[in-house]
């Protein structure tokens, strides 16, 4: 299932990307990984909030 997302991906029109951000939760001080599908023109807006 996995490689059919990637090859979708991929074959689109728009170029997209998955990106990782570490952020630290305020409720238990640990820290959460949130991941997202973006277009790749939007990669550093996703980092900069």
């Amino acid at each position: 299932m996995a490689k059919k997302t990637v090859a979708t991906l991929q074959t689109g029109s728009k170029k997209m990307t998955k990106v990782i951000r570490m952020v630290k939760s305020p409720k238990s001080g640990a820290y959460v990984f949130t991941e997202k599908v973006v277009n790749a023109d939007d990669v550093e807006g996703f980092f900069k909030k």
